[in-house]
């Protein structure tokens, strides 16, 4: 505010506006705005299909002969299925988690966290579960094949048949999950180039 002879007049400059207390002011124009809501329902659908391939990977594991006879093998008698079920639910919960912070960026127009944390966040989950994954995908795989050597796949081939389903469904999520960090990597370089989590 100016004085002048005792007389407030407002100031030329106008004031910004912040849409969250942690984020430093950025103008947007339509088109841009338009494109980083495009690039978050991006995000937004790749998450979906982490949390839908992880949860289904897991219950699969999960149900694997539970109406066979009490002889017959069972997930949680082999370290490798037990690592699978594991991941693949940590990676659901994890999932389940980025739905809402992407849908809650979509509706508010501000991330959960402040910028800074959520983009840095983001990238480094992605980086750590795609591995979990891949790790659990990679002992899974080796079980398989080394019961498929033995006389189990043959006495229960309904066993093996679904372990296999739940290891595609592993790798299925895993491909989408490596895709998210691909995308959120580029709102890291963003943030760091421009101070924003988007090239506006």
């Amino acid at each position: 505010m100016l004085r002048n002879g005792g007389v407030e007049s407002p100031s030329p400059r106008p004031r910004i506006h912040q849409t969250h207390p942690h984020d430093t002011p950025v103008f947007q124009s339509t088109v841009s705005q338009r494109n980083l809501r495009r690039f978050n329902y991006t995000i937004l659908i790749f998450r979906l299909t982490s949390f839908c391939f992880s949860l289904s990977a897991a219950v699969f594991m999960f149900t694997i002969n539970t109406t066979a006879a009490s002889d017959s093998p069972r997930w949680y008698n082999f370290g490798a299925f037990r690592f699978i079920v594991a991941a693949n639910a940590i990676v659901a919960f994890y999932s389940l988690f980025e739905i809402v912070a992407s849908a809650w960026e979509i509706y508010r127009g501000f991330t959960l966290f402040p910028e800074c944390s959520q983009v840095w966040f983001d990238f480094g989950h992605d980086q750590v579960f795609a591995y979990l994954l891949l790790s659990a995908g990679s002992a899974g795989t080796e079980l398989v094949r080394q019961l498929r050597e033995v006389a189990t796949c043959t006495d229960n081939n309904a066993f093996c048949i679904q372990s296999d389903i739940a290891l595609a469904l592993g790798y299925a999520c895993f491909l989408s999950l490596l895709i998210s960090s691909l995308l959120s990597g580029f709102r890291v370089v963003c943030f760091i180039i421009k101070g924003s989590r988007f090239l506006l």
